[in-house]
């Protein structure tokens, strides 16, 4: 059943569209467009992304299953946990990412860590918000699709906070 789950096609379809969307705006914006780039992030968001975020999200849903009329600690529990999942490493995994498609291999260092510390807590408020309404008022099916769609939108916010080094 778990294997199952993770093979949702719908989702890594999804992911593939969303997040080589996201990261696609986000090169445009900063002049640095390239086809591995673009296919590489499409696979890390069909793959990857489209694997562990529902995982993850199912994960949360067993250590704190949704009620109704869950008080609000319950509620913003389930969006702290999502908020911690998208920590400074995983943004330097994607900022790693984004340099190896680019073959930008020279900018891959530890140097990325702090970047990416600084681009979290920047949009802690924002992203925990936004973290609150996908686990708290999406649907279980909806919510990576609705974390994807965010993440595209937080792409544009990562590459160009990147660059504000």
């Amino acid at each position: 059943m778990e294997l199952t789950r993770s093979l949702n096609l719908r989702n890594h379809l999804r992911g593939f569209l969303i997040y080589a969307a996201g990261d696609t705006a986000a090169a445009l914006l900063l002049h640095q467009f390239s086809w591995p780039r673009l296919l590489g992030m499409a696979l890390v968001g069909g793959i990857l992304y489209s694997w562990e975020v529902p995982a993850f999200f199912r994960w949360i849903d067993r250590q704190v299953p949704e009620r109704r009329n869950a008080g609000l600690g319950r509620q913003w529990l389930r969006a702290t946990l999502s908020q911690v999942y998208f920590n400074p490493l995983w943004i330097v995994r994607h900022y790693v990412f984004l340099h190896l498609f680019s073959g930008q291999f020279q900018q891959i260092s530890l140097a990325l860590v702090p970047v990416a510390t600084r681009s979290f807590l920047v949009n802690v408020p924002v992203a925990l918000v936004v973290n609150y309404y996908i686990q708290n008022r999406v649907s279980a099916e909806w919510r990576f699709v609705a974390s994807a769609l965010f993440s595209g939108i937080m792409a544009v916010y990562y590459a160009l906070s990147a660059t504000w080094v």
